[in-house]
């Protein structure tokens, strides 16, 4: 399809799975409501962002992938004629677990996962306590509407997993997030390192010549401690931001994305025809020195 219109769901959540999951099943009804054939819902939206302590009781906030909240997923797409990207703590075995992506096409076929590839472990963002690293490697999903690539808010800040991604064929880059500022932090911080997140981003729409639409939670955790800080966006092939939220309220936003743009700003701005891949084998270095 040339055209198709995406919804992102930026929403504050609460301490109940349960009441998670049917705020963000309204939600979902309200973009499709709007015309979105394809709704991103936000990293861990089925919970409190929990990554904030080591606690071995949020392991109970798990589940196998598919299992419970796709089952309701699946039902809620296929009587909506929907897409659905849903981010989940999946239990995949009795200690390991992953930080993963489910894709439920317009019918309600569960399309496959994708487990997060990249782990932080940061004040706040204690995620390798909880995630093993995916083994999935990067994906495509073929979904009725168009072909997109899901990667995972800390993915966010590698362009070899955008780059790989959209070399599978990903028409649309999505990112589900769950990034916030310290409340303690002063205002000029949160200005850069909101830009620089956002800017990484716009760069892999326009190294790859795709649509990103990064969506990202809202409201106050950790006791007030975390703001998360909203400002979930879209951006055209080019980096320009064709929508962009707000840092301080839940919003459902419906835009249409015309893919066709992919050919064009390519074959202008030929990145991938000019490509040297003959010489990027010290990419799988960690480090270009002497040591091995």
């Amino acid at each position: 399809m040339a055209k198709v219109k995406v919804g992102l769901v930026q929403m504050s959540c609460n301490a109940d799975k349960q009441q998670n999951l049917n705020k963000a099943v309204e939600k979902i009804k309200e973009a499709a409501s709007k015309g979105a054939q394809i709704v991103c819902l936000q990293e861990l939206f089925t919970s409190l962002y929990f990554c904030d302590v080591e606690d071995y009781g949020n392991f109970r906030l798990a589940e196998p992938v598919p299992g419970p909240s796709t089952d309701i997923l699946s039902r809620v797409a296929k009587e909506l004629g929907v897409v659905i990207i849903a981010s989940l703590f999946e239990k995949r075995a009795e200690g390991l677990y992953h930080n993963t992506t489910a894709v439920l096409d317009a019918d309600g076929s569960y399309l496959g996962k994708y487990r997060k590839m990249h782990i932080p472990d940061d004040p706040a963002y204690y995620e390798k306590f909880y995630f093993t690293p995916g083994d999935l490697g990067y994906k495509v999903f073929k979904t009725k509407f168009a072909t997109i690539g899901v990667l995972i808010c800390w993915d966010q800040w590698y362009p070899e997993g955008a780059r790989i991604t959209s070399l599978m064929g990903a028409e649309i880059l999505f990112y589900p997030t769950a990034i916030g500022w310290a409340t303690t932090q002063d205002e000029a911080t949160n200005k850069e390192q909101y830009n620089a997140w956002q800017t990484i981003q716009r760069s892999h729409a326009v190294a790859n010549g795709v649509h990103v639409v990064s969506v990202n939670r809202v409201g106050l955790e950790q006791n007030g401690a975390m703001q998360f800080w909203g400002g979930s966006f879209i951006s055209n092939p080019f980096g320009t931001l064709d929508y962009l939220a707000a840092h301080d309220r839940e919003e459902v936003h419906v835009q249409e994305l015309d893919l066709s743009k992919t050919d064009t700003y390519r074959t202008h701005w030929p990145f991938l025809r000019d490509r040297r891949i003959d010489s990027y084998a010290p990419i799988t270095k960690r480090y270009i020195d002497d040591e091995a």
